[in-house]
């Protein structure tokens, strides 16, 4: 499995890098300009690594109100801070695009990440109107990019949207992992620093035992010890920043001490 082999025996933290709004978006800041972002963004990722966390993914979570397609202006000036970073970039790394599966797998062609998140299946009413992914485009979009080695992380609990699927959550994730082949399912709150419910988690991973799943939003220092005993690794933005709070820069010392509750959990 290429999960597996990207992370092998253990279950990894994934920390986010909330890159700062992209030009053109409206909570752009014109006077800090790109480099502003660049700063921001090394800062977040040496913290990070500094508190040894096992990957780090790139976001775009704050070019809001969000688009299921975005502009080129964002992908590019997301690519162009990613590779001023690459050469600092200490272990696996991925990229996320929200919510645009397409501009996701090409920001990872052109920056040589090696997974991506995104809502690559599923119909749900959103914040953004309706939301009908085509896991299949961005797919065959990874193989024509020669990117077959891409992991795929497909998120099959959209945040700021209700599924029109009558079908259970593990149903369709278990559908998904057929229909779509993706290399592991995560499980997310209804918003960015919520956490999933655990009777969640556990039910999609109960469908799912010879499949990846992880918690994708809302994992925090008191819970990751038990998010751990059910999944298969997290994704951790909001509980690793000053106060807990989304927006913020990374707290290293709250990296840290994250980071040494799940080394615990591995002894």
């Amino acid at each position: 499995m290429k999960f597996g082999s990207l992370f092998p025996g253990i279950k990894p933290v994934i920390a986010m890098v909330h890159l700062n709004p992209m030009p053109g978006t409206p909570l752009y800041d014109a006077d800090a300009g790109v480099e502003g972002i660049y700063q921001a963004a090394l800062k977040d990722l040496d913290a990070l690594q500094a508190a040894d966390v096992d990957a780090v993914m790139f976001g775009n979570e704050n070019d809001r109100p969000y688009e299921l397609e975005v502009n080129v202006a964002t992908t590019s000036s997301m690519a162009f801070v990613i590779g001023r970073l690459r050469d600092k970039i200490q272990n696996p790394f991925g990229v996320n695009v929200l919510w645009d599966p397409d501009a996701t797998v090409a920001l990872a062609a052109a920056t040589g990440a090696s997974f991506v998140r995104e809502i690559f299946t599923g119909t749900y009413a959103s914040d953004m109107g309706p939301w009908t992914p085509n896991a299949g485009r961005a797919m065959r979009e990874a193989r024509r990019l020669d990117r077959k080695d891409l992991v795929l992380l497909n998120n099959v609990s959209a945040e700021f949207a209700h599924s029109l699927d009558a079908r259970s959550l593990p149903d369709r994730a278990r559908s998904a992992v057929f229909s779509s082949i993706p290399d592991a399912v995560l499980v997310s709150g209804a918003i960015t620093g919520e956490a999933a419910k655990m009777n969640d988690l556990e039910a999609v991973k109960k469908a799912l035992p010879e499949t990846p799943v992880l918690a994708n939003t809302g994992v925090k220092h008191a819970t990751v010890a038990d998010v751990l005993k059910i999944a298969d690794g997290c994704i951790v933005g909001s509980s690793l920043k000053v106060d807990g709070h989304t927006w913020n820069a990374v707290d290293p010392v709250r990296a840290r001490e994250f980071m040494d509750i799940v080394k615990s959990t591995r002894a």
